[in-house]
């Protein structure tokens, strides 16, 4: 295990980082970053965790997620990393390890999810949040449903009307 690192289970969100490997631009063509999105679904619904927000960048992704119910984010992050590796030709595509910031208040939930958006914005690659496809903004914004589950005040929304139509 590396020496300081030391990662804090036990509620509250996770802000998450990880990059390419060597940073390079694995994750510049839309075709990579759909497969990614495809790749974080699949995990996100077999490890049963929430995504408040993500943006894909190009050499890197930014998440804001809850535990999962199954097993630790450290599991979590090698599978969602290896079930992306698997269909994709570049090797070694990720660096090893992954960032983790504990987001246990409101007011930073907000601070978080607003840099996710803003990211692509700030890079220079489009002027406008809502003009980055691989983000959770549109979501966010308009409650666009993507590949990608977003837990927001609109899947809230959705499910509590759900579960009345089911109950009638």
């Amino acid at each position: 295990m590396t020496r300081g690192l030391e990662r804090r289970y036990g509620g509250g969100h996770h802000f998450i980082t990880f990059s390419c490997h060597s940073r390079k631009p694995y994750l510049a063509t839309p075709q990579t970053r759909d497969i990614f999105l495809h790749c974080l679904e699949k995990i996100r619904s077999r490890y049963e965790f929430r995504i408040d927000s993500f943006v894909v960048m190009p050499e890197h992704v930014h998440m804001l997620v809850t535990e999962p119910k199954v097993t630790d984010l450290s599991v979590v992050m090698r599978a969602l990393k290896l079930s992306v590796t698997q269909q994709v030709e570049q090797s070694p595509f990720w660096l090893p390890r992954f960032h983790d910031f504990n987001v246990l208040t409101d007011t930073k939930v907000m601070e978080k999810r607003r840099y996710i958006h803003r990211n692509p914005v700030s890079r220079g690659l489009v002027t406008r949040p809502e003009d980055w496809a691989w983000s959770s903004y549109r979501h966010w914004l308009s409650g666009e449903v993507g590949v990608v589950e977003v837990e927001s005040t609109w899947t809230f929304a959705k499910r509590m009307a759900d579960q009345t139509f089911a109950g009638r």
